[in-house]
C-alpha cells in the first residue's frame, strides 16, 4: 500500500487494483499500463471500439440450491447468535461465453469497468470511494428491482427487508468513514438510479455519505484505503467477524472479485467495487455473484438473485 501513498504524494496518476482479502495489490502509473484497460465514470485509457457480434453468456452452470442453502442456513445461525447482522454471500458460476474477455470489455456498458491482463473483466455499477477537494464520499448500493415491474420504485423503497439491509450498510459505511475523516454526513438517503442489466433495466437503491479528510491525505492514501477495506457493501456488519464467517461458509477464493479498483489523476481519486465479474482460469470462465443476507432473507429468493446477476450488460 506504500506505493499508493508514494505516487499520490508526488501527484503521479496511477491505477490500483486490490483483491478482497487485501493480499494482492496492483499499483502502476497510468503511462506504464500494459494490457490493462479501464473506464471509471467516463475517464478511460482507450478509444471506444465495438465489434459486430452478439456477445452473450451461452450457458450457466450455477452451484446447486442444496449447496447454496447449506451455506445460507449457516449464515442464518450466525445471525441468530448475533455474530453478524448482514452478510454478503457469494458463489462462483461456471459459464460458457461466445467471446473473449477483451471483446466483452469493449462491448459492455457500465459506469465502471476494468479489463485486467486477460485474467478477468468486471463491469460494475457501484462506486467505492471518491475523493475531491479533501472530501471523501462513498455510495452504498443495496436494493434492486426490475424497472418494468408495476410500481417498481414504490415497491423497492417500501420493501422492509431491503430497507433494513440498506440501513445497515449505510450505518457501517458511516462508521468506516468516521475512522479516517471528520464531519460525517449522509448527504442523500435511498435514492433511485437506473442501470442496464443485459436486456433488462433495473432500479438500484443508493445513498451518498461523505466526510472531510485532512489536507495531507495524499501522504497516507494507502493507510486510508487499508482502513476502509474490504468494502462494507460486499462484506457485511460487523465487518471483521462477518469476513471470518464469509471465509468459512463460502469455501472458495473470491480473489479480485469484490475487491476494488480505481485511479488517482494527480489531484483526485475515484474507485469502484469489483462486482459483475468474469474470471478466466485453466478450465474456462467463472462468473462470481451474490447478495446480502439478513434475518428476513429467504434462501430460494437469494439463490435466484445470485443466478440472475450472472449477465453481461451489453
Amino acid at each position: 500500500m506504500d506505493r499508493l501513498s508514494f505516487y499520490a504524494k508526488r501527484g503521479e496518476p496511477f491505477l490500483f487494483v486490490i483483491d478482497f482479502e487485501v493480499k494482492n495489490i496492483f499499483v502502476e502509473t497510468i503511462k506504464n499500463l500494459k494490457d490493462i484497460y479501464f473506464d471509471i465514470d467516463g475517464v478511460k485509457n482507450f478509444k471506444d471500439f465495438k465489434i459486430d457480434k452478439d456477445i452473450k453468456i451461452v450457458k450457466k452452470y450455477p452451484i446447486s440450491f442444496e449447496r447454496y442453502n447449506k451455506a445460507f442456513l449457516r449464515v442464518q445461525e450466525e445471525i441468530k447468535k448475533g455474530n453478524t447482522y448482514l452478510l454478503n454471500l457469494t458463489f462462483p458460476t461456471k459459464i460458457e461465453i461466445n467471446s473473449t474477455l477483451k471483446e466483452i470489455f469493449f462491448n459492455s456498458s457500465a459506469k465502471f469497468k476494468l479489463f485486467f491482463k486477460d485474467r478477468f473483466v468486471c463491469f460494475s455499477p457501484e462506486r467505492f470511494i471518491e475523493i475531491k477537494d479533501n472530501i471523501i464520499s462513498t455510495y452504498p448500493m443495496k436494493g434492486t428491482i426490475d424497472a418494468n415491474i408495476k410500481d417498481a420504485k414504490k415497491r423497492i423503497l417500501n420493501n422492509e427487508k431491503e430497507m433494513a439491509e440498506h440501513i445497515m450498510v449505510v450505518d457501517l459505511l458511516r462508521n468506516d468513514l468516521g475512522i479516517i475523516s471528520k464531519d460525517i454526513k449522509v448527504k442523500k438517503f435511498r435514492y433511485i438510479e437506473k442501470i442496464k442489466a443485459g436486456n433488462k433495466e433495473l432500479l438500484q437503491v443508493s445513498s451518498k455519505i461523505e466526510g472531510r479528510l485532512d489536507k495531507n491525505w495524499k501522504d497516507h492514501l494507502g493507510d486510508i484505503l487499508l482502513k476502509l477495506l474490504p468494502a462494507g457493501s460486499i462484506s457485511g456488519t460487523p465487518k471483521r467477524k462477518t469476513v471470518e464467517i464469509i471465509k468459512k461458509v463460502e469455501n472458495y477464493n473470491r480473489g479480485f472479485f469484490t475487491g476494488v479498483f480505481g485511479i488517482f489523476d494527480g489531484k483526485n481519486l475515484d474507485s469502484a467495487v469489483m462486482i459483475r465479474f468474469i474470471e478466466k482460469n485453466k478450465d474456462g470462465f467463472i462468473y462470481k455473484s451474490g447478495g446480502g443476507i439478513t434475518i428476513d432473507s429467504k434462501a430460494i429468493d437469494e439463490y435466484k438473485e445470485m443466478v440472475d446477476k450472472v449477465y453481461i450488460p451489453i
